[in-house]
């Protein structure tokens, strides 16, 4: 039995995958999104450690919640994959009591990412920049990590729905948007790709963290223009 860290638990979550969903929120996070709204979650050494059992029954109590709404446990974070043995660990455990999971990453993490995927019935995949050069300058990390992911997604038979945060000025431009739809076309058993408003929801929290805020002074994205965006997706 192992044990891992988690920030906190939202029970009945209605958006993060299909019905009503236990969303589970692992400590640690290696980026640095700009736009984060959660940086409480970034210190891998935050949150409350739990194991795996003991967060088992926490999950089980509304399973029949999620038989009749078709949903189940996601686990997001943070960054999940940088726990990858709790994970797959609680990947098994969601399987073995016929429990739908689904995982929302970034997909830079650590582990053996096939065998998670292996348990994986859902990836919500946060794509967070179309080049190598926007996405250090926005999240500060290695694009090529996240290539390490995609293959192995393409090797699974999960199914994906993509996520991308449209941001004023950094990642709303046509252009954009159509070199995201490549990246996507690549992408084995994609179902929807969304397009996320940028919004300043989290600016509260660096302040209360005395953290700067490095995009201080952007507008929230406008929801209109984000639908139009969207349909250059057309997928």
């Amino acid at each position: 039995m192992s044990k891992g860290r988690i920030h906190s638990i939202e029970s009945m979550g209605l958006v993060d995958g299909p019905g009503v969903r236990t969303v589970v929120f692992f400590q640690g996070c290696a980026l640095r999104c700009a736009y984060c709204h959660n940086p409480d979650t970034w210190s891998p050494a935050g949150g409350k450690e739990i194991d795996s059992g003991a967060l088992m029954e926490k999950l089980i109590r509304f399973k029949p919640y999620y038989k009749s709404s078709g949903g189940g446990v996601t686990f997001s974070g943070g960054e999940p994959l940088l726990q990858p043995e709790f994970l797959l660990e609680m990947l098994k455990l969601c399987k073995k009591n016929k429990i739908h999971t689904a995982i929302d990453t970034a997909g830079f993490g650590l582990g053996d990412y096939d065998e998670i995927l292996k348990y994986t019935d859902l990836v919500l995949l946060d794509l967070k920049h179309s080049t190598e050069e926007g996405y250090e300058s926005l999240v500060c990390g290695d694009m090529q990590k996240v290539g390490e992911f995609l293959d192995a997604l393409a090797r699974s038979d999960a199914k994906v729905w993509i996520r991308h945060v449209v941001v004023p000025g950094l990642t709303d431009s046509p252009e954009h948007i159509l070199k995201l739809k490549e990246i996507i076309s690549r992408i084995r058993n994609v179902e929807k790709a969304e397009l996320l408003p940028y919004h300043t929801m989290g600016v509260v929290k660096y302040a209360a963290l005395n953290m700067p805020y490095r995009l201080d002074g952007v507008p929230p994205m406008d929801k209109e223009k984000t639908k139009e965006l969207e349909k250059l997706l057309d997928l």
